[in-house]
């Protein structure tokens, strides 16, 4: 079987363990979606279905290199023969002239030696959460029974790093590291971190931060970074903002004009629209009785997706910062607006960072076009900040 040439390209977050977690954040979105799938199941995706799964993305993918991207819950809970099982899956599977990336998304506690050299010797490129100094870190990241998770986190950054894992860092934005944004980033310079995400928090609760402080938050670490460690550390959300002056499409999906095209496979089959509304109203069908490229390409997918674009409030689309959020993620879509709109909760914080780095970023983009290194981009301080 062949790829059709002429497919539409998407990927898939696939939870084999499910909701399954060892720990009990505060803000976790996805404990909760136990109550989904029912009590005394598996908690595992069994077998055939995981070979299916690995069967039709490696033949129905329209890219050379085919990603496959390991999320929960808590992944590694399924040990490490459970990911031996896959990769010997995939090369099993994998047609002539394609090849295979993995990604996998943990929180690094559970990571020993024997899982590090398995990682790196099977190509696999690490997400690990991490939310900055242990204090920050620890007030919202714990086990179930209370106990810290920092260190054994950091403890896990470190073995990836010893062993040379490629290991990009999730930091999610919230009231216990917004207040201290240089401390917050300079954790993670010290530490060797060279890929960073920021993502701000919006969910009910005292861990939420205000879209005022992320706004701040992201201006002050831009500033640092953009002086000192330009071209050392890359930081996802300011090559976003750079994108538009560089005339480029958004890479990530809740800055695109329209969405839909990162789906969940779930443990037990069920294929949703995105990993954010992994619910029955958005619920596409089983991989059990569907073909993945099928789903993927549904009217109701289809539907989803541009719902996005055509649902932005009428004060979005006048907004000068635009192209830059199209509206942002429509789940962070809650502030009450005109009659039968809804606001992005991060709006005040998108407003004050791009148009803070706006001009910046002008600047950059045509010092890259120029074809001139980076490290000759000067950046005067500012007075008065």
């Amino acid at each position: 079987m062949t790829a059709d040439p002429g497919a539409r390209d998407f990927l898939v977050l696939a939870k084999p363990a499910g909701p399954r977690c060892n720990l009990r954040c505060d803000y976790c979105y996805y404990l909760a979606k136990d109550a989904l799938f029912g009590a005394g199941g598996p908690g595992r995706m069994d077998d055939e279905l995981l070979e299916r799964f690995i069967r039709e993305r490696l033949a129905g993918a329209g890219e050379l290199v085919v990603r496959f991207d390991w999320h929960g819950g808590e992944p590694t809970l399924l040990g490490l023969d459970y990911f031996q099982r896959i990769v010997a899956l995939q090369k099993a599977h994998c047609p002539p002239g394609r090849t295979v990336a993995n990604g996998l998304q943990t929180n690094g506690t559970l990571l020993d030696a024997a899982w590090a050299r398995f990682l790196k010797a099977e190509g696999f490129s690490v997400g690990l959460s991490l939310d900055g100094p242990a204090a920050a870190h620890d007030g919202f990241r714990r086990h179930g029974d209370g106990r810290a998770s920092h260190a054994e986190a950091v403890r896990g950054w470190r073995l990836l790093q010893r062993h040379g894992v490629p290991c990009d860092v999730l930091c999610v934005l919230h009231a216990g590291n917004t207040a201290e944004p240089l401390e917050t980033y300079r954790f993670f310079r010290d530490l060797g971190v060279s890929s960073l995400q920021f993502l701000p928090l919006v969910a009910a609760g005292p861990a939420t931060p205000s879209p005022e402080a992320v706004g701040r938050f992201l201006c002050a670490v831009f500033d640092h970074w953009i002086r000192h460690d330009l071209g050392r550390i890359v930081i996802q959300l300011f090559d976003e903002a750079l994108r538009p002056a560089l005339g480029l499409d958004h890479a990530l999906c809740l800055f695109r004009e329209t969405c839909g095209e990162v789906l969940v496979l779930e443990h037990d089959g069920g294929v949703y629209a995105c990993d954010h509304f992994v619910d029955p109203e958005h619920r596409l069908g089983s991989l059990r009785d569907r073909p993945l490229a099928e789903l993927a390409a549904s009217a109701r997918q289809g539907a989803f997706g541009q719902a996005k674009r055509e649902t932005l409030p009428g004060v979005c689309r006048t907004c000068d910062v635009l192209a830059w959020c199209h509206g942002g993620c429509p789940k962070d879509r809650i502030v009450p607006g005109r009659p039968g709109e809804r606001l992005n909760a991060l709006c005040p914080a998108y407003r004050r960072f791009f148009r803070h780095s706006r001009p910046i970023l002008a600047r950059l983009a045509a010092h890259w076009k120029a074809g001139r290194p980076l490290r000759d981009f000067g950046i005067r301080p500012r007075g008065g900040r």
